[in-house]
């Protein structure tokens, strides 16, 4: 087995995935941005397996960029967590084929509590999909992994949708380094930051 070789393979097959999904970003991710961006709650992210951990990482890079955000593991919602959501959030969740159990059981209880859902999956005919308000196809051809069966280029590509979306609000929200500084202070980013600023003097609005 040639090991350079093959990484770098699996890194031009992940990068291609993620082209061909930004080339289909259009109408539903304008929504889901507007949405997100009018919402007077938090965003509320959910998911299980790869899945779960790529929303975590979304919930995180939202939060850290002046959208106020979480995680909620699917499983746990269904035995209680899903009393953290209220009728003013919006809740992404994050399913490559569409049709996990543990997030289309969450959708009764949460049109119950009134709060929007945005889904994020690679199929747009998902069961998930049609139960969603807005959903965000991230249609990958195959994995990156030879057998096509670990979750590789639909788990990155979900990655960077998740990313544009917290970068796109944060632009729309003008959101600067300063307020970064806010919610960073900690590691050399935070010390790089409180270098150039002042923590109490810095004003946040919201």
């Amino acid at each position: 087995m040639k090991i350079i070789e093959t990484a770098i393979q699996v890194m031009e097959k992940e990068y291609e995935a993620i082209k061909k999904v930004s080339s289909q970003i259009g109408d539903d991710f304008e929504a889901a941005v507007k949405a997100m961006y009018a919402c007077k709650g938090k965003i509320v992210v959910s998911g299980l397996g790869k899945s779960g951990h790529i929303g975590k990482k979304i919930a995180a890079t939202l939060s850290s960029t002046g959208t106020p955000s979480f995680f909620v593991h699917a499983a746990e919602a269904l035995h209680g967590d899903l009393g953290m959501i209220t009728q003013d959030d919006i809740v992404i969740v994050i399913s490559n084929s569409g049709e996990t159990k543990e997030l289309l059981d969450m959708i009764p209880s949460i049109r119950i509590i009134g709060a929007k859902i945005v889904s994020i999956t690679g199929n747009k005919e998902s069961a998930l999909a049609k139960s969603s308000d807005i959903n965000i196809e991230v249609k990958v051809e195959s994995e990156a992994d030879p057998l096509n069966l670990a979750p590789t280029s639909s788990s990155t590509a979900t990655l960077v949708v998740g990313d544009a979306i917290a970068i796109v609000l944060s632009l729309m929200k003008d959101f600067k380094d300063e307020n970064f500084a806010v919610f960073h202070p900690g590691g050399s980013l935070g010390r790089k930051l409180l270098e150039k600023y002042k923590l109490e003097d810095i004003q946040c609005e919201g």
